[in-house]
Parts: structure tokens; sequence; C-alpha cells
């Protein structure tokens, strides 16, 4: 694990277990892990009705590359990849990860940023299940499971799935 870093890309309303939780397991795991926001100084998380704790931006986006990094985390909410599928930038990094065909790994709600950045077409994925549509519109073949690997693709569909979601993180990256 030992100089592998991981990028999770969020801004205010992320789901706050699937980025939190996702984040604490994968330092715990050894990897150096940076939150990348379009804008720097904190993000807020949605937890269950309300907002939620605020987390530290490591990098902003406009300073990131994804050359930097050996994965990426899109962690879900409703409100969090629906802001940033409209930030011509994340989508960019987004198209960037899966161009060179690092792990990017989406969970809940984060695979609308999957089917703006075009990552979902012919990919068998899962998500929230409000989501369904608009991935197999996408392209994508959606199936209901924990976790579903597709080459590089790694997507889960709620909070109950993140331990299952971060371990096919941490097989990816190795």
């Amino acid at each position: 694990m030992a100089g592998k870093r991981i990028a999770i890309l969020a801004t205010d309303g992320f789901e706050q277990s699937e980025l939190m939780d996702p984040r604490a397991q994968l330092k715990q795991a050894g990897y150096a892990v940076d939150v990348i926001s379009p804008k720097g100084g904190q993000i807020r998380g949605w937890k269950d009705k309300d907002w939620g704790d605020s987390v530290p931006v490591d990098v902003e986006l406009g300073q990131a590359s994804s050359d930097d990094y050996d994965a990426l985390v899109l962690p879900g909410g409703q409100i969090n990849p629906d802001r940033l599928r409209m930030v011509p930038e994340a989508v960019e990094f987004v198209r960037a990860f899966d161009r060179a065909g690092k792990p990017l790994a989406a969970i809940c709600h984060g695979p609308w940023l999957l089917v703006e950045s075009g990552a979902a077409n012919g990919r068998e994925v899962t998500s929230w299940p409000s989501v369904r549509t608009d991935l197999e519109n996408a392209g994508a073949r959606w199936k209901d499971a924990e976790v579903v690997t597709d080459g590089h693709i790694i997507t889960s569909r709620k909070p109950a799935d993140i331990p299952a979601f971060t371990q096919a993180v941490i097989n990816a990256v190795g």
C-alpha cells in the first residue's frame, strides 16, 4: 500500500457514510487518501434527512491531476453527484481515470458521474435503485448486487455495502 494514493471526489451534500467510512478504511489499509472538491476549505455531508459533518478538502479540483492517483472513489448522496455532474472539470477528472483504466469506484448515486462521463457505457454496474434507468439509458447493464466489478469500474448500491465496496477498491489497487 505504501506510495499508493486514492482520490475521493465530492462536494457539499455527499452521503456522509459513503465518504467517511471508505476514507477511514482505505487509510487504515495504508493508502494516502485525498478529498478533492471543486471548492477549497470544507465540504458538508448529508446524514439521514439533514446536513451532517464537514470534512476538509485536501486538494481543490483545479489543482488535482488524475496522474497523481491510483484510484478514484465517488461517494453518493443525491445532492453530491448531481452537483458534480454539472461541473465540467469534475466530469473530465472521472473521464481521465476511465481512459487510464485506473480503478474507478462509485456507490449509491455516485454512478451518475459514470453516466455523465461516458464510463458506464457497455459496463455491468449497480447503484441505488433509482439510478438504474439512467445507467441503462447510458448503455450499462444494471445488476442488483452488493458490489459489481467490471474491468476497472467498481460499483455498489448503498451504505450497507460499504465494507464490500471498500474491499473491492483495495483489491483493485493492490
